[in-house]
């Protein structure tokens, strides 16, 4: 039984764990509480303690709880026999001299509101079936799962609220805070040597894609608790993906909310570049570090209507003293952790000590803009690129565009600019520009595309935005252009032809007059844009000397290419009157 008890799911409730999340969840607390408790004993005077056996939480009533000499003496015969703790009335002794006694004596010491009677039943019966304790702890935190529905704050409202002691918080793909306590705590260690213990489970969103991962951590030491949360956050990946859903199609469903909400990010991200870094939920703040004498506490919910009483030992009682199993059922229930508000993330008082401390404020709202867009699946951080797709001509359907667009680049924004659709993707440009090309095969109207150079973060994505849409506004229908590898030719492309003809064919005039087959027009804008002779020879597929001679010519008409003004004013009418 001991290898089994030591697995995790199945080993012994600490008294911690006991305080925290079980039946003594409304005592205080001094000393540690980290040894397990394997049976319970219900001492009335001091002589019983011969028969308590190591590891026995000692149940004090009657004249073993009669004043402060009494517990006092109670505390140095439970330390004698490696007693896991000592439960006392409330009016037993000063608190002030309990806290002393507790850590002097390595024994910790819970003082009690409650009949001490009924709380041993409560405690014998999670001692005895520690697995079924936290089971019913879990099917609690299922109920309350599924009535928070599909809401990231919800979810982790009720997390936080039920796993007393445990601080959860959602992180994105990229491990910064979406939603819950911006931080989980300090280091993680070795719980049975004080060290903080983590747990995390991935949470994919519909598609099987990664869209972030619970995160827990906390003190507690008992072996099973880093095991029940784990399997509490289990229950939890299914409502957040769903969330994820949600969010997804209703900002699908509406345009004009999915451009509202790209502004919003990049207000933020642009904010955040003037401010200090954000926290992330895995963060080690020098406030977690911190004890709190209020934590978050649930009652495992015990019901002890016809309870099994194995490990409670009642022998060596006075013949004058209640029976217990009489008033098993009549029991308050501890602190009521269940009527904890999901949407608050509030809590019971305690005096539990050792539990991680939420310096940020408890459980929030789920994290502004930058939360929405990672449940649509947007990229938010790391490397991104713009793109621009440009229809010639006149478009209504939009909703449709936006479904063509992002079935060929996958989950990414699509808002309205220049007259198309723009957004960014993490993807570098060649992948993009490749996407983008198979999106221009599925439109029903002739558009050109544009993508923009690789930037780093959504605070300067403008750039890349910018770049694309020059890059779109260059490209031909159904071609895809890139801001990287646009050189001048791309650039002279992009001049409103319309509006230049006429000053080109003015500063032209005299060249046009005196060539009658485009040819001397089309080796002067070879020559300007190679920079010489040689290379526009082999553009044109001609001899050098056969250009040399036509350059002769163009002099001849009166223009002086060695002047730099003028071979500008050149190269920009050639491109107006060629194209």
């Amino acid at each position: 039984m001991s290898a089994v008890r030591g697995s995790g799911w199945a080993a012994p409730v600490t008294v911690a764990e006991l305080v925290n999340a079980g039946p003594l969840a409304g005592a205080r607390m001094y000393g540690t509480g980290e040894k397990p408790v394997h049976q319970v004993r219900i001492v009335d005077r001091l002589s019983v303690f011969a028969a308590v056996a190591p590891h026995t939480a000692v149940v004090l009533i009657g004249a073993a709880a009669s004043g402060g000499w009494a517990v006092e003496m109670a505390m140095r015969r439970a330390w004698e026999q490696a007693a896991a703790c000592v439960i006392a009335p409330s009016s037993g002794l000063s608190e002030g001299s309990g806290e002393v006694l507790a850590e002097r004596l390595g024994v910790t010491l819970l003082f009690v509101d409650e009949d001490p009677l009924v709380l041993a039943v409560r405690v014998a019966s999670a001692a005895s079936r520690p697995e079924a304790a936290r089971t019913q702890l879990v099917a609690r935190c299922a109920t309350r799962l599924a009535d928070a529905g599909a809401s990231a704050r919800r979810v982790l409202g009720v997390l936080n609220a039920e796993l007393p002691g445990t601080s959860v918080t959602l992180l994105d793909r990229y491990g910064r805070y979406l939603a819950g306590r911006q931080s989980v705590g300090g280091p993680v260690g070795d719980y049975t040597t004080g060290g903080r213990w983590s747990a995390e489970v991935e949470v994919p969103d519909q598609e099987g894609a990664v869209l972030g991962t619970l995160l827990a951590g906390g003190s507690s030491r008992s072996p099973g608790w880093p095991a029940v949360v784990r399997t509490v956050l289990g229950l939890a990946v299914a409502p957040l993906t769903a969330w994820a859903a949600q969010e997804r199609l209703r900002v699908a469903r509406d345009f004009a909310l999915q451009y509202t909400l790209a502004e919003r990010l990049l207000t933020e991200a642009a904010a955040e570049e003037h401010e200090p870094g954000p926290v992330t939920g895995r963060a080690v703040s020098e406030a977690a570090d911190l004890e709190t004498d209020e934590s978050d506490t649930a009652d495992l919910g015990l019901d002890t209507t016809g309870l099994d009483t194995t490990g409670l030992d009642t022998t060596g009682l006075g013949a004058d003293e209640p029976e217990v199993g009489g008033s098993a059922g009549a029991g308050s229930g501890g602190a009521g952790g269940g009527g904890v508000c999901a949407d608050s993330g509030g809590a019971d008082a305690s005096r539990a000590r050792g539990i991680g401390a939420d310096r940020v404020g408890g459980v929030g709202g789920v994290g502004g803009a930058r939360a929405e867009a990672v449940a649509l699946g947007w990229p938010v951080q790391g490397t991104m690129t713009g793109y621009h797709i440009r229809p010639v001509g006149h478009v209504e359907d939009a909703p449709l565009a936006r479904a063509l667009i992002t079935a060929a680049i996958g989950q990414v924004p699509v808002l309205p600019r220049g007259g198309g659709w723009a957004g960014w993707a993490a993807l570098d440009p060649g992948r993009l520009a490749g996407r983008l090309e198979r999106c221009l095969e599925t439109m029903p109207w002739p558009c050109a595309g544009g993508v923009g150079a690789p930037v780093e973060g959504l605070a300067v994505v403008g750039e890349s935005l910018l770049g694309a849409e020059a890059a779109a506004f260059v490209a031909s229908p159904g071609a895809v252009a890139r801001a990287d590898r646009m050189g001048p030719a791309e650039l002279l492309g992009a001049l409103p032809a319309g509006v230049l003809r006429a000053p080109a064919e003015a500063v032209l005039r005299p060249l046009l007059e005196i060539d009658k087959d485009g040819t001397l027009l089309g080796t002067l804008a070879a020559v300007l844009d190679e920079g010489g002779a040689l290379k526009a020879a082999e553009r044109l597929g001609v001899h050098r000397n056969t250009v040399t001679t036509r350059l002769e010519r163009i002099k001849s008409a009166g223009f002086d290419l060695d002047d730099t003004a003028t071979r500008l004013a050149l190269q920009l009418a050639c491109h107006v009157i060629l194209r």
